[in-house]
């Protein structure tokens, strides 16, 4: 189980961190807009970190792109 959660924590991650790329944003960027703190959203996009669903709402948002597509798989 604990394997699955890291696994998926670094696909969340990965999926974060190319969006935000995409954008041209750093990740204290990123974090500004999202209301968190930059060492969050690096941990995040490392996957050491288990984001909460509130989190994840607020940086989909800053990313302008729905929550589901977080989640999905390029």
């Amino acid at each position: 189980m604990l394997i699955m959660n890291l696994e998926l924590s670094k696909e969340f991650g990965a999926r974060v961190r190319k969006l935000r790329n995409v954008l041209g944003l750093s990740q204290e960027e990123l974090a500004e807009k999202a209301g968190v703190h930059r060492t969050y959203i690096g941990m995040i996009e490392r996957g050491e970190k288990n984001i909460t669903l509130s989190n994840i709402e607020k940086i989909a948002s800053a990313l302008g792109v729905s929550v589901d597509k977080l989640f999905k798989k390029d």
